[in-house]
């Protein structure tokens, strides 16, 4: 079948350079500030004490109305999460404007799907991100003309692979805890988004391909000039900021209108139980590590196991927020299939651990 797109204008090695080596060093500072020499400190704190510090930011804002409720649990959260979000906006924007996006799609685009999911999980690694902070990078990435399975397996392994919170665990948790945040991690983050792509794409899913392709296109096809870069950088931040962070705080603060009342029901036991706190844990939105404290907590309440080990992998892989936030750039249908598969994961991981304590 023919096509009108046209071949992208090539990128001089030079320039490709430069603007890796931009992309690298921002994203190396942001995260120096928003995530490793915090949670390092953090780390060294927790191996000291033998405890977490801070308590379930399901809990803020408990006793008041809904609404106090849900603006309580927005500034909380948000002061949690600003500089995660700042430094993702800014490495998407960085990542769009200076990468070249045949470069992106060779370094991410593998042969297989797996493959595909492979390299975007192992991308994920230094993040360290939310699953919320995560999204504005893993948008730039499908838009940029990433295959559907690197994306989503970069989007779900910030937050399940994060290897800050795999320590904290192995700090504060039973070591089977870790095993199994590991092992049904890696399913979801490589199994199950290869899957996703896999099962779109033979169900007509090329379609949705196409117009991240044409998109990918336009942009190589843009010459780079350095000193139109400042003016935009400015326009990509601000059009990704204006779109996503107010849909993202609305989200969440709906979120905080129930959030208080669905953390009261993950503490119960049963089969209903576990298939339960699956359902929840998805719709939930928390900051990096956030889960810790409300496992630590439902844990010496007495929680099942199977409920922990479902919202071991639920609370962190997904949430409406995040969900919203990616929905157009991922589509919708991979969106919730995703979200699906987490699900399954979780359920997966709470018969584990049942099964092995």
């Amino acid at each position: 079948m023919s096509t009108s797109l046209s071949a992208p204008t090539p990128v001089s090695r030079r320039t490709a350079m430069i603007g890796l080596a931009v992309l690298v060093s921002v994203a190396a500072v942001g995260l120096s500030w928003a995530k490793w020499l915090p949670y390092a400190q953090r780390a060294g704190a927790v191996a000291t004490s033998g405890s977490w510090k801070g308590s379930s930011l399901l809990t803020t804002g408990a006793g008041e109305n809904p609404f106090a409720r849900a603006w309580d649990f927005t500034l909380t959260y948000g002061s949690a999460v600003w500089k995660a979000l700042l430094v993702a906006l800014v490495v998407a924007t960085v990542l769009d404007v200076l990468v070249p996006k045949q470069w992106l799609v060779r370094v991410l685009g593998r042969r297989t799907p797996l493959g595909g999911s492979a390299a975007g999980g192992l991308a994920s690694l230094p993040g360290m991100m939310c699953t919320c902070c995560a999204a504005p990078l893993a948008v730039t990435m499908r838009r940029a003309g990433v295959p559907l399975p690197a994306a989503l397996a970069f989007w779900l392994g910030n937050p399940v692979l994060n290897p800050a919170v795999l320590v904290f665990l192995a700090l504060l948790a039973p070591p089977s805890w870790v095993l199994v945040r590991v092992g049904v991690g890696l399913l979801l983050v490589l199994g199950f988004s290869a899957l996703v792509g896999v099962a779109l794409t033979r169900r007509g899913g090329r379609t949705a391909e196409l117009p991240a392709a044409e998109e990918a296109v336009r942009a190589a096809d843009e010459p780079l000039v350095w000193r139109e870069v400042p003016r935009r950088l400015l326009v990509r931040f601000a059009r990704l900021a204006v779109v996503l962070v107010p849909e993202y705080l609305v989200v969440v603060f709906l979120v905080g209108l129930v959030g208080a009342t669905l953390g009261d029901l993950l503490g119960h036991g049963g089969a209903l139980a576990v298939l339960l706190a699956a359902l929840i844990g998805v719709v939930l939105v928390l900051p990096t590590a956030g889960e810790i404290p409300i496992l630590l907590g439902l844990a010496a309440a007495g929680a099942s196991l199977g409920v922990l080990g479902a919202l071991l992998i639920v609370l962190p892989a997904v949430s409406l927020p995040s969900a919203v936030m990616v929905g157009r750039a991922l589509g919708w249908k991979a969106t919730a299939a995703t979200a699906g598969a987490t699900v399954v994961a979780g359920l997966l991981a709470g018969g584990i651990l049942a099964a092995v304590a």
